[in-house]
């Protein structure tokens, strides 16, 4: 199974799927799609309207993985279910705080 995110030099590369009106937020875990994309499962309790759910999905993460929602930020598919999420922080460093997730 391929890994949900990937080292970029000095960032990483975060494969999110994204359920809006999701009752709670919460980290469902790790899934792969039919072509064998990994990607992490969240959901959020807010509305996919004005950037509201995508908002959540920031303060989710950066609460989950103890970075600043300063340091995450998107890169594709901010109107879709499946987004591409940029977060500056040390890959060796982030490795460690995905483990905990």
């Amino acid at each position: 199974m391929s890994s949900c995110w990937l080292k970029h030099g000095d960032h990483i590369r975060l494969s999110v799927r994204l359920t809006p009106n999701g009752g709670r937020d919460a980290i469902d875990g790790v899934e792969q799609d039919a072509d064998g994309h990994a990607h992490l499962k969240a959901r959020v309790s807010a509305v996919p309207e004005d950037g509201k759910a995508n908002k959540a999905l920031i303060i989710l993460l950066a609460k989950k993985l103890g970075l600043p929602k300063s340091s995450i930020s998107f890169v594709s598919g901010e109107t879709a279910r499946k987004k591409i999420l940029r977060i500056d922080t040390e890959p060796e460093d982030f490795e460690e705080r995905f483990k905990k997730l």
